[in-house]
């Protein structure tokens, strides 16, 4: 019996937003400045700040607020995210963590019900029992504080505009509004993405928000405190605390000690470039990293080591990438990550040794042992869909911004307040605080950040330290692979950036091999199998947006055919 098995389900764990169409879209050249982001709108709002003389940094605040309004099912001030940043007169990297945390009183065992089995996803997501405190906003104004060139309130004008005045309800929106069971639960989001009798919102519906107008306004006038100690934060805790059936425990001194934290960015050296991600708690940095590392130290091998299929090498070194992401990475704040010694080059290399040609390891493969202490904790490897969204962008200065932002599941705990949807991001911690006697790493603590699989990266030249390439993508813990396979396709294969995103995509989590339905990757599978890889022909709905600098300044960028995003560049 064949290995195969086509699912054409929405796959809840990896793949939150469903395939609705795909359009082929060129890459775009332009002298100056570009952004690259996932709604038209949005990416006019941040080509009119960089023209207005702003920095990426504000370029970026600007179309995030946009893409709160018209995709609001993916991303917005209700949850959180991770920028890196690229500082042209420091020649550095720079990251920030804007990660939702857990409240307070959180204990470990909430998702755990009288028996002690757990939750099942969406009983535990839906609802007030599944918010954690919204980062989001904390973020884009100390990012603002330091790198922002024009006046904070200028960066939320359009936004509002398109609240007030109204936006086109799109193919993708209405779509995944007709799709969703737990919307209409909610009285407040029921009113705005439904008609009067239940049916969804049109395409080509005139879509107004002035809720949303309102809240920009407080954050516009106050900034970041109108926020987290004004109104908002009580709307946000009331609706949370007051569900009729599954409260959660958000509260004021939540929102009141929320902080961003700027971390040292995850970085390696591979080829002739420099890679860039977040550190944990995202997972997305080191299993990129993980990934292209175990690729370099087996092409390093000596000669006598027999030349691996490519495919098959960065499906074998996935597989490894993702048993040690399981086991190790959590919020470093809680729990120790070794973070360095899974990216030493000796580690790295007895992990390619364990890959064989043509011969699959047998999975789950065991994570490795980077450290004397490593094996204390119990593997977490039970992942939901991030409903999630990315931008990529740089600004006249040579400044880039890769910037990931998330509320989890598509439309995130279906909670609606001040015309913007709260996150169900504590659905990213394990269910089960311990396994066979060990602590999970990724178990849920007070204050702690859940695990996230965002991976916003920014690629420098080697010898020079200059960024050329920004990129990252949505999708669940498969942004992992789409970002590590879209460089490798970059990089190495030297293809043109809509090439390389149109390519089929293929992913491994350390278990099957899926392969992106109604693309190239299919072609791979019966030779795959041969060598011992199960594999399963999914759809795969990434977003993924890029901005290249190629050698002689051209910026040249690129947005993810699977769905509305858009480049523009002058």
């Amino acid at each position: 019996m064949s290995a195969c098995t086509i699912n054409p389900q929405i796959d809840h764990r990896a793949s939150p937003e469903a395939a609705v169409s795909r359009l082929e879209k060129p890459a775009v050249s332009a002298k100056k400045h570009m952004i690259s982001v996932a709604n038209p709108l949005a990416a006019q709002a941040g080509q009119r700040i960089l023209r207005a003389g702003g920095s990426a940094v504000d370029a970026a605040i600007a179309a995030q607020l946009v893409l709160n309004l018209v995709e609001p099912q993916s991303s917005g001030i209700g949850g959180g995210g991770f920028l890196v940043l690229y500082d042209p007169e420091k020649n550095q990297i720079l990251t920030f963590d804007g990660r939702e945390t857990a409240p307070f009183a959180t204990e470990s065992d909430l998702f755990i019900q009288e028996g002690g089995a757990t939750l099942k996803f969406f009983d535990a997501a839906i609802g007030g029992l599944s918010v954690g405190t919204p980062g989001l906003v904390r973020l884009l104004a100390d990012a603002h504080a330091k790198y922002g060139r024009l006046d904070w309130s200028r960066l939320f004008d359009d936004a509002i505009q398109w609240a007030e005045n109204g936006f086109v309800v799109s193919e993708r929106l209405h779509s995944l509004i007709a799709r969703d069971k737990f919307l209409k639960d909610d009285p407040t989001a029921r009113a705005y993405f439904y008609l009067p009798d239940g049916r969804p919102l049109p395409v080509g519906h005139l879509l107004k928000n002035p809720a949303f107008a309102d809240s920009l306004r407080q954050i516009q006038k106050g900034g970041a405190n109108a926020f987290y100690h004004g109104p908002l934060a009580q709307q946000i805790i009331s609706k949370v605390q007051n569900h009729p059936t599954n409260p959660g425990q958000l509260d004021l001194p939540d929102f009141e000690q929320y902080r961003t934290i700027q971390r040292a960015p995850v970085c390696m050296d591979y080829k002739t470039y420099n890679v860039c991600g977040m550190a944990p708690p995202s997972s997305g940095g080191l299993s990129v990293l993980g990934i292209l590392g175990i690729m370099d130290q087996y092409d390093q091998a000596s000669s006598k080591v027999p030349p691996l299929n490519r495919t098959h090498l960065y499906i074998e070194a996935s597989k490894l990438a993702f048993a040690d992401r399981n086991l190790y990475i959590a919020d470093p704040d809680f729990t120790p990550v070794p973070t360095q010694a899974l990216l030493a080059p000796a580690y790295l290399k007895s992990r390619a040794n364990l890959i064989q040609p043509e011969r699959a390891l047998t999975t789950p493969v065991a994570a490795g042992t980077p450290t004397q202490t490593a094996a204390l904790h119990a593997p977490h490897d039970t992942d939901h869909g991030i409903s999630t969204t990315h931008l990529s962008l740089v600004d006249s200065t040579g400044m880039m911004v890769s910037m990931t932002t998330s509320i989890e599941n598509a439309f995130g705990s279906r909670q609606m307040v001040g015309g913007f949807l709260l996150n169900n991001q504590l659905t990213d911690f394990s269910f089960a605080p311990e396994k066979d006697g060990k602590l999970v790493a990724n178990r849920l603590e007070g204050g702690k950040r859940p695990r996230s699989s965002m991976a916003p990266t920014i690629v420098r030249d080697r010898e020079t330290g200059k960024a050329i390439l920004a990129i990252g993508s949505p999708g669940g813990s498969r942004i992992i692979g789409y970002v590590a396979q879209k460089i490798l396709a970059i990089t190495e294969d030297k293809l043109p950036l809509d090439q390389a995103l149109a390519q089929g995509h293929i992913t491994n989590r350390n278990g099957t091999t899926d392969l992106e339905k109604s693309t190239e990757a299919v072609q791979q599978q019966e030779l795959l199998e041969q060598w011992g890889h199960k594999t399963a022909i999914r759809d795969m709905t990434s977003g993924l947006h890029v901005v290249q600098i190629i050698p002689d300044g051209t910026l040249v960028g690129a947005a993810d055919p699977r769905r509305e995003g858009v480049v523009l560049g002058d």
